[in-house]
């Protein structure tokens, strides 16, 4: 129905609207649009997709009505979904993108005439390369991308889960997949790729428990990357150009994602793909560290150092998220600088469970931009501030990444919180943070703890800086 030049055009014509889409998204002020563009080449590629096949036949009209049974579906979830659960969401989506490209895969080596791409023993061989990158990296996709969410679920624990020799059995894995994709190309035996196919799932499952659940921010953004190229290494096999740029865009952003989280984090990119990240082993000091007494506060107190100070720096993490605080902390906000208070907000690059977290619950609440800053930014101010007010935040603000040599996030930048005159946090319990580990800030002699739901603190400590004003 539509001929291969005009499809080609239409094709990139999507191929432009993604890449505007990554431009809008890199920015909140811009994210809006930059979602529009990314739905309308999506919609464009998909109509000259059914298009081109100009056969609608029962197998044609099937594959529609399912398409369309999954595309409601995926909306109903979007929209039902708290945001309290769009990492585990993510985690969730990338495993069936993985798993499509697996599916793809199959169906194009069980029955390479309907690709033509040959015949079944008889497959051309670039094709065949394609399809065996493919399906590896669906798979692998699909299996990490079940323990992410296993992880962030709670289902699984987020301490990292390590074995000897742990190491040398992922890169024997690793050589395995090499070996078994070229005796595949020389074989195109069927037993040769279903083994392939069970080792990627395998090592995808083995790269992923050892990383702790401090890291799984930059985890699901590695994940996004992997689905990416399996979806792209499925469009060449498929020959479908939107598929190929639309993989190849997401994969390379994903990669440099998380190089730029990594190196944020003062951690090893190749540590990330070879599943080292985050693997080790707390020392006793960490482990076993004597529980001090906290110095708790209550809602006045904190009320009485905000309406006194001249800077507040705020550090909101997955507590507020949880028990969605983002709303009064806003009005609270508000109120402080109706004061002539300074008033910032400093976002860690992993605060949250994936890259953006806090970004998006704060753009949400409506909270300016240009109070909205990265850690970098910040750090430094934190010895010239007054008040430094955590909210739910634990591993993120963790003296123990500088000082514990033996904790799993040694290394990691922390805003540095207790350089403040004084630092209040609001927490529910001194329950470690998600890396499973002692936090000495709850001990500090400037620190004040509010333990209590976030959300009811944040409404009663509004109530009473308004009260003060």
């Amino acid at each position: 129905m539509i001929s291969a030049n005009l499809s080609a055009i239409f094709y990139l014509i999507s191929g432009v609207l993604f890449i505007l889409a990554l431009r809008g998204l890199s920015s909140p002020e811009t994210s809006r649009q930059g979602n529009f563009f990314g739905i309308l080449g999506m919609i464009i590629a998909i109509t000259v997709t059914f298009l081109s096949i100009g056969n609608f036949s029962t197998g044609f009209i099937t594959v529609l009505i399912f398409l369309l049974i999954g595309g409601l579906i995926g909306a109903f979830i979007a929209y039902k979904i708290p945001m309290t659960a769009m990492p585990e969401l993510v985690a969730g989506f990338h495993s069936l993108v993985g798993l499509a490209a697996v599916f793809v895969a199959i169906s194009a080596f069980l029955n390479p005439e309907a690709f033509n791409l040959g015949s079944p023993g008889n497959i051309k061989l670039g094709s065949l390369i394609e399809m065996s990158i493919g399906a590896a990296v669906g798979a692998i996709t699909f299996s990490g991308s079940i323990i992410a969410f296993l992880k962030l679920q709670g289902i699984m624990s987020g301490s990292p889960i390590t074995f000897k020799g742990q190491h040398p059995l992922n890169a024997l894995i690793l050589i395995s997949i090499i070996i078994l994709t070229y005796l595949l190309c020389s074989t195109q035996s069927s037993n040769l790729f279903w083994i392939l196919l069970a080792v990627s799932f395998l090592i995808g499952f083995l790269l992923i428990i050892p990383i702790g659940g401090a890291d799984m921010p930059v985890v699901i953004s590695m994940l996004n990357s992997y689905s990416g190229w399996a979806a792209a290494g499925i469009g060449f096999t498929l020959e479908n150009t939107a598929l190929i740029i639309t993989g190849a865009l997401v994969g390379s952003s994903g990669a440099i994602l998380s190089y730029i989280m990594c190196k944020g984090m003062n951690r090893s990119f190749f540590n990330v793909i070879l599943g080292g990240f985050g693997a080790v082993e707390q020392s006793s000091s960490t482990a076993n560290k004597e529980q001090k007494p906290v110095k708790s506060g209550n809602a006045d107190d904190a009320a009485f150092l905000m309406k006194n100070a001249s800077s507040v720096i705020i550090v909101p993490g997955y507590g507020m998220a949880v028990a969605q605080a983002q709303h009064a902390l806003r009005e609270m906000v508000d109120t402080l600088k109706k004061n002539d208070i300074k008033v910032s907000y400093a976002i860690h690059p992993v605060a949250g469970r994936m890259p953006g977290h806090m970004n998006v619950l704060l753009a949400e609440a409506n909270v300016p931009y240009d109070i909205v800053l990265e850690m970098e930014e910040l750090n430094e101010d934190f010895e010239k501030t007054q008040v430094s007010l955590v909210i739910g935040a634990n591993d993120i603000v963790n003296p123990a990444a500088l000082e514990d040599e033996g904790c799993p996030i040694y290394g990691m930048p922390v805003l540095e919180v207790w350089n403040a005159d004084r630092t209040v946090i609001f927490k529910r319990s001194k329950k470690p943070g998600y890396a499973g580990i002692d936090n000495p800030l709850f001990y500090h002699e400037r620190s004040r703890m509010l333990f209590g739901d976030a959300s009811d603190s944040m409404s009663t400590l509004v109530s009473l800086v308004r009260n003060k004003s």
